[in-house]
């Protein structure tokens, strides 16, 4: 649980970040992303959800 929670942290810590150093960007990027169709947005999900699995998988060491 110690070890979950510290990477819940660290995730946080990350998907904050472009918002506290770049605030008008993001607006920009979240209004470009409101401008999407669902089916590109389930895609973007979609390959960052295995992308985010291999890496998992990777570091892990393949076990």
């Amino acid at each position: 649980m110690k070890f979950f929670l510290c990477v819940m942290g660290m995730v946080m810590i990350i998907e904050g970040l472009p918002y506290f150093a770049f605030p008008n960007k993001m607006k920009q990027m979240v209004s470009m992303v409101l401008g999407m169709e669902e089916a590109a947005l389930r895609r973007f999900g979609f390959v960052l959800m295995v992308s985010g699995l291999f890496i998992v998988y990777m570091t892990m060491g393949g076990q």
